[in-house]
């Protein structure tokens, strides 16, 4: 069976465009793989995190998955920072890649801004830390959004050139993406031009997992849209991207096609359409935040969860990564 790794940090809030972009979709790939889910702890404090917070989050992201489905006695859950071997291949990853490479990487321009010079090492280089995540595990196949394409391109040149450097054709596979899902990216609130997010300072930007169903129709209700009414095709969607966003949100709750969506509400006014959201929102989210809750009161067996799947992470890792050690010509004695 083809394996995939897959990672989500945990930084913040947990919100609808992980769950409907990321988590959802892990569940959906149950069957059809063999599957490595990771809460990425050490991509996080690339930007500086609160160690109480982090841990925290770390917790809320792994009942998150489980509440939505993910089965971790089938498939291994667990957070980066319990299997050193991601480290040890990272660094090694850092004298394969080269500085051009990196100079590309549009994320890391996008995050550090204009002060640049102030940012971490680790976050100019996470993405060696993101090929040694995959090729830790020669998983096969990455889901990925739009955005982290570039980061998988990079892992796929990381491992051809380890390939062709050491002499050993075929060691590291060539990971595939695997772009899935009706809304991969789910935009802000407030601005449909930006993804939504955990860092926008606005709160009425995002739905968080955690919302109750107060909070979430308020949100929907003071979602950012136009004087127009809703449009008849998909054609009349284009300059609207707020309409689009919400639209699409709605396409992938009810796990119908947007082109459903639109005929259903073409022409109808915002209010009740927004009304219509929002119920459909907490009754999909609903029992999911309650599971989340449940789990989170029980910080123990999500400790254990976690656990377990480090030990079974480990023991994919530890050959693999005793065989690049050889590869290399690290003594080891």
């Amino acid at each position: 069976m083809s394996r995939i790794f897959s990672g989500i940090q945990p930084t913040g809030n947990l919100h609808l465009g992980n769950y409907l972009g990321a988590v959802r979709n892990w569940v959906k790939l149950q069957d059809d793989f063999e599957c490595i889910f990771c809460v990425v702890d050490m991509h996080a404090i690339t930007q500086w995190q609160d160690p109480a917070a982090l841990t925290a989050s770390t917790r809320e992201v792994a009942a998150a998955m489980i509440a939505s489905g993910v089965d971790a006695k089938k498939h291994i859950i667990f957070n980066q920072s319990q299997v050193a071997a991601h480290a040890e291949l990272a660094w090694i990853f850092n004298c394969v890649a080269r500085l051009g490479w990196l100079n590309r990487m549009t994320q890391f321009k996008d995050k550090a801004g204009k002060n640049r010079e102030n940012a971490s090492v680790g976050l100019y280089a996470y993405p060696n830390l993101m090929a040694a995540d995959i090729l830790l595990y020669r998983a096969t196949h990455v889901p990925v959004g739009e955005d982290q394409k570039q980061h998988l391109e990079l892992a796929r040149d990381i491992a051809a050139k380890f390939n062709h450097d050491f002499g050993v054709e075929d060691f590291f596979p060539q990971p595939e993406p695997l772009i899935l899902g009706t809304a991969t990216r789910v935009m802000s609130l407030k601005d449909g031009t930006k993804k939504m997010s955990k860092s926008d300072p606005s709160a009425l930007s995002r739905i968080n997992m955690t919302d109750d169903a107060d909070a979430i129709a308020k949100k929907i209700r003071e979602a950012k849209t136009d004087p127009e009414a809703l449009p008849e095709d998909a054609k009349a969607m284009e300059g609207r991207p707020e309409v689009a966003n919400l639209l699409g949100i709605y396409a992938a709750l009810s796990d119908t096609s947007l082109d459903d969506v639109i005929a259903q509400f073409a022409g109808q006014g915002f209010g009740a359409f927004k009304k219509d959201l929002a119920d459909l929102a907490v009754a999909k989210l609903g029992p999911i935040q309650d599971e989340m809750r449940r789990l989170m009161d029980d910080t123990a067996h999500i400790d254990a969860v976690l656990k377990d799947g480090a030990q079974r992470a480990r023991s994919i890792a530890a050959p693999i990564m005793t065989e690049i050690k050889q590869t290399v010509g690290f003594l080891n004695v």
